[in-house]
């Protein structure tokens, strides 16, 4: 049935709406879930390139203050006390703390001088070798404030990321709307190659003894469906009523009285709503269905 058929459409639609929208809701949650672990497994592993620095200087006993971030893909590292180390040793242990994380291998690094923001040194690990810059090492930095920067140059941004899926989500549910919405709007509703005969408002189908008036059918009897038949193939044409008689009930063998009358009322109300067609009687002579385009 039609209408059966729209139905499970639009149960498509709205399902698979649903389940669109639950999936974006469970990707944004791991997205999320994914940057907050990311971060903590680089704030784990910059704290212990923090206190190998400071085991460097003979300190056990000073602190690795808090791992900052002041940007996306940025992090940074700071001490509670002065100290002082040579730049390899530092490039070392970012290398080595990094590699057993398992966190990305390209990143740029700035030691700077707390109170001005100078930088003391810096290097840069990219992933085309002839980019990748160490400055030669050896001089140890002096002893003073320092904060080390960290800020990953290839990660990929899961904003973008992001923003990509939604945008798909969001094209591909425009689709489904156009789709289903298009569809039901469609002169030929009905699949499966089921001719009809467009009738004002209406789509009429005599192999289905229906009307389809947008997405109502309206279920005609054999005889209505016979009726309907012989008047649309000749739109505005005067049909005596023995001619349709004969075709409908006569050749069947049956004729009961006013059995045509009754059955050209039912018509007119089924055709009632559109006021561009109906079917008048010519007294003593016949019927016409008039349709004026």
């Amino acid at each position: 049935m039609l209408f059966t058929g729209i139905m499970s459409k639009k149960k498509f639609f709205l399902y698979t709406s649903l389940l669109l929208i639950l999936f974006l809701g469970w990707f944004l949650s791991n997205s999320n879930n994914d940057n907050d672990d990311f971060s903590e497994k680089v704030s784990v592993a910059l704290r212990e390139v923090g206190h190998q620095l400071l085991w460097s200087n003979q300190d056990s006993t000073s602190l690795v203050l808090p791992i900052n971030k002041p940007q996306k893909n940025k992090f940074q590292l700071s001490f509670q006390n002065q100290l002082s180390f040579e730049p390899s040793i530092l490039v070392t242990k970012v290398k080595t703390s990094f590699e057993k994380a398992s966190l990305p291998k390209y990143y740029r690094v700035e030691v700077k001088q707390c109170d001005t923001d100078e930088v003391a040194y810096s290097y840069q690990i990219s992933k085309d070798s002839e980019s990748t810059i160490i400055p030669c090492a050896g001089r140890f930095l002096p002893t003073s404030c320092y904060k080390i920067e960290l800020k990953f140059t290839k990660r990929s941004s899961p904003f973008i990321r992001d923003l990509f899926l939604i945008a798909f989500s969001i094209s591909l549910f425009i689709f489904m709307y156009k789709f289903f919405f298009s569809t039901r709007n469609k002169a030929s509703i009905v699949t499966d190659n089921i001719s009809f005969t467009k009738l004002g408002i209406f789509h009429f189908y005599p192999e289905q003894n229906k009307l389809v008036k947008q997405a109502t059918e309206i279920n005609l009897s054999k005889k209505e469906c016979e009726l309907l038949s012989i008047f649309v193939s000749r739109p505005n044409e005067i049909i005596k009523r023995d001619e349709i008689t004969k075709k409908v009930w006569e050749d069947n063998g049956v004729f009961v009285g006013r059995s045509l009358d009754t059955y050209i009322s039912k018509l007119r109300k089924k055709l009632k709503e559109d006021t561009t067609i109906k079917i008048t009687n010519l007294h003593g002579v016949g019927y016409k269905l008039e349709i004026n385009c």
